[in-house]
């Protein structure tokens, strides 16, 4: 793979002047694939500084022009699928059908994002005082901060840098210190496309170092955040300091209800992909299946088998679904979870093993929600399968944590099961289908503490602009 171990700043490949030399590993065989010295707080002064500047000639070009740019965006990166691919693979760990959605989602939404120049709309409104006209001009809010996660690194980055360039704004984006490379890719993209130097800035650094400096920078005009609760939290509180917005998409702890009319083979193929896509390293995964008396035995059989079946090892290999979690501290948590989770008294329908980075799937019964596996988002290959007493306890158990992100409900009767997904306490539902979604015209977004804001379509368009009232007074 080739070496990124340079920080992009108004265009120019440079290296950091942070403290800290870092690495970036491949979680299958743990190979240093580079070392860089982080960004440091003038870095972050440049890059604002760049972006600001930038921003100011983007938007003041006609929209045609910078349709044309994110033509020219799309198009590059559309042309450099391998690439894209090779970095999933060796930085991210990521399989064969991890790579082929993220690559091919994000050339989707590439292509999306182009029309956006043309949908900064306003209003004229009348006015009760005489003479008088008012008008609603719909602007970029500057330059937006993109803090982006290491699970799905280049989606969850571009879901954020591409609506927020195309709505006339510049960024500044910090990846996952796991994960850099897919975030200087897009710089080398932006460059390759010919794209305004400074229109996006790529910081990679330690969170110690940067990562508070870079919310409270006065350059940021908003912070968009995928990432964990408990960091969101601290973003959102340091934000909230200085009087500026977020978008914030934190964790989740998803559930799917299998009613009494469930197709019990469906779910179970359904499920075995949202349990266990990329490791079980999804915001939108399968925590919990809840069952009940009349379909658990019968679930828990066809699931089990299917589990089984599934390979695990080395991401490159076509045949393996499931590859290594991220790195050794987030396979020691995960096992420290699991086995608070068995001490409290959970069985196991499936037991898994650990080798090295790679985690087997493990399947677990007999679980309420006390225990660790199911009142925390575990994101590692682990579900646990609760049976209620009828479908109101169902509802309540599905609620019965602080996540709210997504859900799933499989039930013939499509109507009731769309009942009792609207008593879901969650901002996504599939019905039929496993909790993993997104589509870029399609609201994206959670409840309670799996976030504030929403991503994706319309929605992000008005989170990632703001709004001016012109009152227009004739001078007659």
């Amino acid at each position: 793979m080739k070496t990124y171990d340079k920080q992009f700043i108004g265009g120019v490949w440079r290296e950091g002047r942070g403290e800290h030399m870092l690495e970036d590993r491949d979680p299958y065989t743990g190979e240093v694939l580079c070392r860089y010295r982080s960004a440091g707080l003038a870095d972050l002064d440049d890059a604002f500084a760049a972006a600001r500047a930038a921003q100011k000639e983007w938007y003041a070009l006609a929209p045609a022009r910078r349709v044309e740019a994110l033509e020219r965006l799309w198009h590059t990166l559309d042309a450099n699928r391998a690439l894209l691919d090779e970095c999933l693979l060796r930085e991210a760990g990521c399989t064969v059908p991890k790579r082929a959605y993220e690559v091919g989602e994000s050339v989707n939404l590439a292509r999306y994002y182009m029309s956006f120049p043309y949908l900064l709309d306003g209003k004229i409104q009348e006015s009760d005082n005489p003479g008088q006209m008012n008008y609603i001009f719909r602007q970029p809010r500057g330059v937006v901060t993109v803090i982006a996660p290491w699970n799905v690194p280049f989606i969850l980055a571009l879901r954020s840098v591409l609506p927020a360039v195309a709505a006339g704004n510049a960024v500044v984006l910090k990846p996952a210190s796991d994960t850099p490379a897919t975030a200087f890719i897009l710089g080398e993209l932006f460059q390759e496309a010919e794209m305004p130097a400074g229109l996006l800035n790529v910081v990679a650094g330690a969170g110690a170092e940067i990562g508070d400096a870079l919310v409270r920078h006065p350059g940021g005009d908003m912070v968009s955040f995928t990432g964990s609760t408990e960091v969101g939290k601290r973003i959102g509180s340091l934000a909230g300091g200085r009087v500026c917005d977020v978008s914030l998409e934190l964790g989740g702890n998803n559930s799917m209800l299998l009613l009494p009319d469930a197709d019990l083979e469906k779910a179970a193929e359904k499920a075995v992909f949202g349990a266990f896509f990329h490791q079980g390293q999804i915001c939108m995964g399968l925590n919990r299946i809840l069952t009940l008396p009349e379909n658990h035995d019968e679930f828990c059989r066809i699931f089990a088998e299917k589990v089984r079946a599934l390979k695990a090892g080395n991401p490159a290999d076509p045949e393996v679904f499931v590859g290594p979690l991220i790195n050794h501290a987030q396979v020691e948590r995960f096992e420290a979870l699991l086995a608070s989770t068995l001490e409290a008294g959970a069985r196991t329908l499936v037991e898994g093993r650990t080798e090295g980075n790679v985690v087997h799937p493990w399947v677990l019964t007999e679980v309420d929600m006390s225990m660790p596996a199911a009142c925390s988002e575990m994101f590692g290959p682990v579900v646990s399968i609760l049976r209620a007493k009828d479908v109101e306890e169902q509802i309540a158990l599905a609620n019965a944590t602080e996540y709210g992100l997504s859900g799933s409900v499989f039930g013939r009767d499509v109507y009731r099961a769309m009942q009792v997904a609207r008593r879901l306490q969650s901002g996504m539902v599939h019905i039929n289908d496993q909790s993993i979604g997104d589509e870029a015209h399609v609201m994206f977004g959670g409840e309670k503490q799996s976030g504030v804001g929403r991503f994706n379509g319309d929605w992000v368009l008005r989170k990632f602009t703001t709004e001016q009232w012109l009152a227009v007074t004739s001078s007659e």
